[in-house]
């Protein structure tokens, strides 16, 4: 299983902990010999260890190319599908979203469910709302990124931060080109993903589906063009 470097130092630093708690388990414990409570005790600290390895592994994904589709950048279960207004890019304009819920236990990889060129991007210190509220959207720590594809056909994602989540790592830089279902980034711990796509963008998912990114199509493009958005 092939391990994210985003990973790395969590991995080390909690394995030096945990081993310093087991030697002080196994000091406290020993002397009372209870050693089915020290046994147990540190099959628990393995596990625990291997849960947060597991957290950052990276899957093989068969990378998809299609102008048309947009893919999920993610791994989660889609929870928001309606109509917004969005006022950080696209001037109040009405777009299609579709939100992500991302749990601890799933692969925490973003990739970019879009090729083209990114446009915009911009990160966002805030607040760490529950992944699923509301307000998480506009109120949480979040980055935004926009890419158009090569069809004109802008297509902005946010990265948002929940309420375990607390660090969002970004690898997008404004003006360059990226290639659908490459990784654009990574957040740590239980987190969310907003896409917005143009207003009348045919939807593939439903609200409760689960998708995996870069192999779920979540909705079809087509050919929508440049649009101006100070209209």
């Amino acid at each position: 299983m092939k391990i994210n470097k985003e990973g790395y130092k969590i991995i080390a630093v909690s394995g030096v902990c945990l081993a310093a708690v087991w030697t002080l388990m196994y000091y406290m414990i020993a002397a009372h010999e209870q050693s089915w409570l020290l046994i147990l005790l540190s099959v628990l600290l393995v596990i625990f260890w291997f849960f947060i390895i597991s957290f950052f592994r990276e899957p093989r994904r068969i990378k998809i190319h299609d102008v048309d589709l947009v893919f999920s950048p993610c791994d989660g279960r889609v929870v928001v599908t309606e109509i917004v207004e969005d006022n950080e890019y696209f001037g109040g304009k009405k777009r299609m979203q579709v939100s992500i819920f991302m749990s601890v236990t799933n692969v925490h990889i973003n990739w970019f469910p879009v090729g083209g060129i990114v446009k915009y991007f911009k990160y966002h210190p805030g607040r760490f709302l529950l992944a699923w509220h509301p307000k998480s959207s506009t109120d949480n720590e979040r980055t935004t990124t926009v890419v158009q594809t090569v069809k004109g056909v802008e297509v902005l994602f946010r990265q948002i931060a929940g309420f375990v989540a607390r660090r969002i790592v970004s690898y997008v830089k404004v003006g360059e080109e990226v290639h659908q279902n490459d990784k654009c980034g990574f957040i740590k711990f239980g987190s969310r993903i907003d896409i917005l796509l143009p207003e009348n963008a045919e939807l593939l998912v439903e609200i409760g589906d689960r998708v995996v990114g870069t192999l779920t199509p979540i909705a079809r493009i087509g050919d929508f063009g440049v649009e101006d958005k100070d209209e």
